[in-house]
């Protein structure tokens, strides 16, 4: 098998964050559940837009925070995601190309806008996100390049982007092109709420099509319905080659067969917004693996991601993660 010239090469939900600031009684008044992520329509969108105070907006998307996660650490990754050729569609495509990520998915024409996730943030860091897809879960087996694929050690999936039948086609069909060119297929479950419509159907395939899963504790509780987080975890392990659960400051436990691994989170002075801790964490785990670091390197450097981001407001890092990894000493093969 040919050395990968990408780390890994997301595919997910492309779509542009707009987080601000919040206490408990707008959620009540918007009616929105704390820590929960809804899908919403082009007009609630917009409502909850005006409603919401000022804040910061800026490309994200979840596999799209890990990729250019990956590329902060100095990694090579790719992404597929479908944006519109608007100015959104733009803000997307200047952040992760900026960010060093090879990305060139044809724009979705004549159909809906950009997506855009509405992220609203308590003092105490939690974030509750309504998101409207617009041509984000326009994907379809088309966009997936199977030579950008075959040349990426690892492909990476968004749970988020399991809603549409096309989609979910596309997955499939980026698992295969994987596994033809010898690749690893990683996904993560993305959300309880995913989890909780989908989980016949991703129990399904991650038995069929992946090696590496990405969860937390509470996607792992509900993909197998316990809160006996050991039994939910063994079942899982016994699914696939590897499984990495986060749980928040308890940091993270990695198994591949029988090694177990318990990683500590990396200390925070002060949490302020916990949007994109997870995707920050897949992203120093999957270079970890895909440069042949041990699961508890590969974990660390997950952990150290998480907590870089989790300092600051906006999904992504806003330090060079190679150079904060140098800094704890922690390396990655080239």
């Amino acid at each position: 098998m040919t050395q990968a010239q990408y780390d890994v090469c997301a595919v997910g939900n492309a779509i542009v964050d707009v987080l601000s600031p919040c206490d408990d009684a707008f959620l009540v008044a918007q009616s929105l559940t704390p820590g929960s992520m809804q899908l919403v329509d082009e007009d609630q969108s917009a409502a909850l837009y005006d409603a919401m105070a000022a804040g910061v907006e800026a490309s994200g998307g979840s596999a799209g925070n890990t990729v250019a996660g990956v590329g902060s650490f100095g990694g090579k990754a790719a992404y597929i995601g479908k944006v519109a050729p608007d100015t959104l569609g733009g803000v997307f495509t200047h952040d992760i190309r900026a960010s060093g990520v090879h990305f060139d998915t044809a724009p979705l024409e004549g159909g809906a806008g950009t997506g855009r996730c509405l992220i609203n943030v308590t003092p105490d860091g939690q974030r509750t996100m309504c998101t409207f897809l617009g041509a984000a879960n326009q994907l379809e087996v088309a966009d997936i390049d199977e030579a950008l694929i075959a040349d990426s050690a690892i492909v990476y999936l968004e749970g988020y982007l399991f809603d549409p039948a096309p989609a979910r086609a596309a997955f499939e069909a980026a698992a295969a092109a994987a596994h033809k060119a010898g690749r690893k297929v990683a996904i993560t479950l993305s959300d309880t709420f995913v989890v909780a419509r989908w989980r016949a159907e991703l129990l399904s395939f991650i038995a069929a099509s992946a090696d590496i899963v990405l969860a937390n504790e509470g996607e792992l509780g509900a993909l197998f319905e316990t809160e006996d987080f050991d039994a939910a975890a063994t079942k899982l392990a016994a699914m696939v080659e590897v499984a990495a659960v986060t749980r928040g400051a308890d940091g993270s436990v990695i198994i591949r067969g029988e090694d177990r691994v318990a990683v500590a989170a990396f200390p925070v002075d002060k949490v302020v917004d916990t949007t994109g801790a997870g995707d920050q964490y897949a992203a120093g785990f999957l270079l970890g693996l895909a440069r042949g670091l041990s699961l508890a390197d590969a974990g660390k450097l997950g952990s150290l991601a998480a907590s870089e981001v989790i300092a600051h407001w906006g999904p992504r890092p806003m330090v060079k993660l190679d150079a904060l990894a140098t800094e704890n000493g922690l390396t990655l093969k080239a």
